[in-house]
């Protein structure tokens, strides 16, 4: 047992974890609660209204790649910190912006200044490969697929309280006074998870002068199970030489990177424009869907901890092919919102499977395969939305529905690559060298438990 004091426990890294995740998601959905109001006020078409969408997620998919190879070198909580900082600032410049323009002075000309403040506030979104690598490490392999469960679903319910929260706000104090309630939000949050975070145990004691190995000995004798590689770039490098990372990237992308959060800030404006909801029921409807398909990560992960990753992912795919058949042929709001929950279903539990598996794929470089997967696959929001809106261009009113064909043919492609994937799963530990960081054997039960109850 170390006799170096460490503070902190599992528990603690995970809900500190998991509410700055909470808050730094949140603006994934920046204009999408208010895309029916920006684009009459802007003047926007399909295609315009599809990319402003889509700034927040240039910056949350583009850094996440750093930042979360990153945290194998300093920790989690330094990359929480800078990017909620970041996402902080672009939403003081829209709220800024809207004070001083409304109610007369918005029009087409402040276009490309919001979507300059939108890539600058989806940095929060760049959280989530931060907190994938930093939940890994606070606990043991065998309930790697609860812990980041609990973490990505409750995370991910962010937007989804926003997409509810922020039109009855517009609708009670105006379009510049709520955004101006989210930007004192976020700067809340960045003061509150400052105050509370640590770090794994590993990076506390080498930040105490403790060479490498000695620091992942006292850090196992705790319960640490899962040790970075020290190095960001070398976290890239090794996760990039794995054919598994690329495949889970793939995956990613149409579960959650492309998928689930372009949805997530699509769905205010199709139960608008296509369902004729008022701001408020169509900012609810998409609430209940990204709430939902959240929290059913949850379930999700422990459901692949029992019956294995690929075997889940392989049906949720399926699920939300059929998800995404309903909605493409729905023209009522009932058929719409089956299609809806099914497709929720499919992307949250699909998405679950997809984590559970990038401790057991890429052992040795938690860190680099977050970033790689949530950064690359993240990329896919800035393909899909602009998709999303040309279809409405295109085939005018019903484009809002046909929209929805890109996501058949993209599940039914990944069931299949997820089948495929499952043929040559790597065993449960892999060996690795010693300066891969990952550690062997589990800890005793002694150990792991006074772990959990260090403060």
């Amino acid at each position: 047992m170390t006799t170096i004091p460490v503070r902190g426990n599992p528990t603690r890294g995970l809900t500190t974890a998991t509410f700055a995740f909470f808050a730094g998601l949140t603006t994934i959905v920046l204009y999408g609660v208010a895309g029916p109001s920006f684009k009459d006020s802007l003047g926007l078409t399909g295609g315009h209204l599809g990319l402003m969408l889509a700034a927040p997620h240039l910056s949350k998919s583009l850094l996440r790649i750093p930042f979360g190879a990153w945290v194998d070198q300093v920790g989690g909580r330094l990359p929480f910190l800078i990017l909620l900082g970041l996402s902080s600032l672009g939403l003081i410049g829209v709220a800024t912006t809207l004070l001083l323009t409304l109610p007369d002075g918005l029009d087409s000309s402040y276009y490309n200044l919001f979507v300059l403040f939108g890539v600058l506030g989806g940095a929060g979104g760049a959280t989530f490969s931060v907190g994938v690598p930093q939940t890994s490490y606070w606990f043991p392999r065998h309930e790697q697929g609860w812990a980041l469960g609990v973490y990505a679903g409750v995370g991910n319910i962010g937007p989804g309280v926003f997409n509810l929260l922020i039109p009855v706000l517009i609708a009670s104090v105006g379009l510049a006074a709520a955004y101006s309630a989210w930007a004192a939000f976020m700067l809340v949050a960045l003061l509150v998870y400052a105050a509370t975070a640590v770090d794994p145990y590993v990076f506390q004691l080498l930040r105490r002068g403790h060479p490498l190995e000695g620091a992942r000995d006292e850090a196992r004798a705790l319960g640490q199970e899962v040790f970075p590689s020290g190095s960001a770039l070398g976290s890239l490098a090794a996760a990039a030489r794995l054919p598994r990372t690329w495949a889970l990237v793939l995956l990613y992308t149409v579960s959650f990177g492309g998928g689930f959060t372009a949805l997530t800030a699509w769905f205010p404006t199709y139960w608008n424009e296509f369902h004729h909801f008022g701001m408020i029921g169509a900012g609810a409807m998409a609430a209940v869907f990204t709430v939902y398909g959240s929290l059913i990560r949850v379930p999700g992960g422990s459901m692949s901890d029992r019956l294995g990753g690929e075997v889940v992912a392989v049906a949720s795919f399926l699920v939300m092919a059929l998800g995404s058949i309903l909605l493409a042929v729905a023209s009522g709001p009932a058929l719409a919102f089956l299609g809806m929950m099914v497709l929720g279903t499919g992307m949250g539990v699909a998405n679950a499977a997809i984590f559970k598996l990038v401790p057991a794929y890429v052992p040795s470089a938690v860190g680099g395969a977050s970033g790689l997967i949530g950064g690359i696959g993240g990329l896919g929001t800035i393909a899909i939305l602009p998709v999303l809106g040309a279809f409405t261009d295109h085939y005018g009113h019903i484009g809002y529905a046909r929209g929805y064909s890109v996501f058949i043919v993209l599940s039914l492609l990944c069931a299949i690559g997820a089948a495929l994937l499952s043929i040559r799963r790597p065993p449960a530990q892999e060996p690795v060298t010693p300066d891969a960081g990952e550690a062997g054997g589990t800890p005793p039960a002694s150990a792991a438990s006074a772990a959990r109850s260090t403060s």
